[in-house]
């Protein structure tokens, strides 16, 4: 498969900088929502890279150390459970990449977005499944995942009950009774677990 299809595309128009920017964490119950944005050089591919979905834990820690010791430049943002809470999902994801990309020391020509519901306030492309079609969305996809289970797992060490090292804050069943059991933390996103937990009532 030829993920560099866009990045050629926009290379050949007469742009350098691209961007990629992606998500991780979304879904889950507990923790931040985390942004990556990197440019990539062009004439320096890694191999392996791909969706960090597909890769194992192992692997995508590996890419991670060197696509950031690579990169020309990235950058990591956070949007906390709390603001999760009060502006939804969809808002913080983009306020999220947007900080991300809006962070990078060299401003990008183009930004590629995974997704198409993100509408960012910057000049963008966006692509469906991205992360396995653009290896600069890919590489974002990658630390981005890094950086958060790696939150996740310090997260763990705090409030251990809730196995946030094993299930980095995913609605796993064990993760749902334990919520149900003692309670959430600081961590849980409210409207993320009000279909069982009733915060009025405790």
């Amino acid at each position: 498969m030829d993920n560099y299809l866009y990045e050629r595309k926009y290379l050949a128009s007469g742009l350098k900088y691209i961007a990629g920017v992606d998500e991780a964490g979304r879904g889950p119950l507990a923790g931040p929502v985390v942004c990556a944005a990197v440019i990539m050089p062009t004439d320096n591919f890694i191999e392996g890279v791909n969706d960090s979905k597909k890769l194992s834990e192992r692997k995508r820690k590996e890419l991670s150390r060197i696509i950031l010791d690579r990169a020309v430049c990235y950058n990591i943002a956070e949007i906390s459970q709390e603001e999760i809470d009060k502006i939804n999902i969809l808002q913080a994801v983009r306020k999220c990449m947007e900080n991300a990309v809006k962070g990078l020391t060299i401003m990008p020509d183009i930004t590629l977005v995974d997704g198409l519901d993100t509408h960012l306030k910057i000049n963008a492309e966006y692509i469906v499944k991205g992360d396995n079609l653009s290896y600069t969305i890919a590489c974002a996809s990658i630390i981005a995942k890094v950086y958060r289970d790696e939150l996740m797992c310090g997260y763990a060490k705090e409030f251990p009950e809730y196995g946030f090292d094993k299930n980095k804050g995913y609605g796993t069943a064990l993760h749902i009774n334990k919520i149900k059991e003692a309670g959430p933390c600081r961590l849980h996103r409210r409207t993320f677990i009000k279909n069982f937990w009733d915060t009025r009532e405790k």
